[in-house]
């Protein structure tokens, strides 16, 4: 698939992954002794530098930058606004039981998410933002 659509899908993929991704690494932390806070922290840091990269290389097809990098916890800072909101409006102002409440506040999230992290990624680079991750990373 090319194009918006196919970014769309490949971004639903990528979303799938970063999730399992962080699952992951939630259980694996806590098992090594790490209390629940510490271990979701470190597991939501390393599943979204997953997301970055996978988001950069399979959904956009888009080099990695240290501005795009800088910029793309944004788009899990939208989504937490729009998630957060959209559970209080559903349960407190709707009366939808809180048990599902979440899973259509996340899917509500999702187009808003994608536009920002497709605005972040595929936004043109100057000159200045040409040093790619790849590039100046350690050899």
């Amino acid at each position: 698939m090319t194009g918006v659509s196919g970014q769309i899908v490949r971004f639903a993929l990528v979303g799938v992954v970063n999730t399992a991704t962080y699952y992951g690494f939630y259980l694996l932390f806590l098992t090594l002794g790490l209390p629940y806070v510490g271990a979701h922290v470190a597991a939501f840091l390393l599943s979204m530098t997953g997301s970055f990269f996978l988001n950069s290389h399979f959904t956009y097809r888009t080099r990695p930058t240290w501005r795009k990098f800088l910029l793309f916890p944004l788009t899990n800072a939208a989504n937490f606004v729009i998630t957060t909101a959209g559970v209080y409006l559903l349960v407190d102002v709707a009366g939808l039981s809180s048990r599902y409440a979440p899973l259509l506040a996340a899917a509500a999230a999702i187009p808003v998410t994608f536009v920002l992290s497709r605005t972040i990624m595929l936004r043109p680079e100057t000159p200045r933002d040409r040093d790619s991750l790849a590039e100046v990373a350690p050899k």
